[in-house]
């Protein structure tokens, strides 16, 4: 089943969408404004997005921007009440994959998330992550650090693999929490930095980074 992140501020219009959305068959998650949709979005947990681009907090240009930036390449939809050329280059040259206009039909809309959908899925499947001497093969579960081969526990490998998706980008504790131990995590736990030290003890001490203050990162 298709997961489909709404970011959309617009009440109505979200309710809207996903309900339509919903009736055939999505799994369907709103949120309200672009920072909340960068990091539901950065997670990697969805098929694609629908994005409105006038936000509030990061509007929807510097969401999409951020998140190719990121090198996040979930299909994404724009769904806008601007209808100015310009916005409309400036969206698919940002790394759109389709643009919407408001007022809309909700089944052209969906006529589009499936097409958009069935593309990336032609995409070629990536099974081994690399970055440096690291990889991680997605299909053995086995990670590499140079000629040694490393067995991970279940969620070792969900948080390499994590990281080894954003190289150079630094991760938060909170979206290391949400992405590897889902919605049940106590903010105040100490449980990424031990799996951290678990992680550079397997791979190496200088594999992982830590960016004072703010997270840390596979260096790129």
């Amino acid at each position: 089943m298709n997961r489909i992140l709404i970011v959309e501020d617009e009440e109505r219009i979200a309710s809207f969408v996903e309900k339509g959305l919903r009736a055939n068959g999505f799994t369907t998650t709103v949120v309200p404004d672009g920072e909340a949709g960068y990091e539901y979005a950065l997670t990697g947990g969805f098929d694609l997005v629908v994005l409105d681009i006038g936000l509030p907090g990061r509007d929807g240009f510097t969401v999409l921007r951020e998140l190719r930036e990121s090198r996040v390449t979930t299909p994404v939809i724009v769904l806008t009440a601007r209808d100015s050329v310009r916005d409309t280059v400036a969206g698919l040259e940002g790394g759109a994959d389709d643009w919407m206009t408001k007022p809309f039909r909700f089944e052209e809309l969906l006529a589009r998330v499936r097409l958009r959908l069935r593309t990336a899925a032609r995409a070629p499947e990536v099974t081994v992550l690399k970055s440096g001497e690291l990889s991680l093969d997605l299909r053995t579960r086995r990670a590499r650090a140079g000629d040694r081969t490393v067995d991970l526990t279940a969620r070792e490998f969900v948080l390499l693999e994590l990281f080894l998706r954003h190289p150079g980008q630094v991760l938060s504790r909170e979206q290391i929490l949400s992405h590897v131990w889902g919605y049940d995590f106590d903010p105040g736990s100490n449980i990424v930095d031990v799996y951290v030290r678990a992680l550079r003890k397997k791979l190496g001490a200088d594999k992982v980074e830590t960016v004072r203050g703010m997270g840390y990162r596979l260096p790129g």
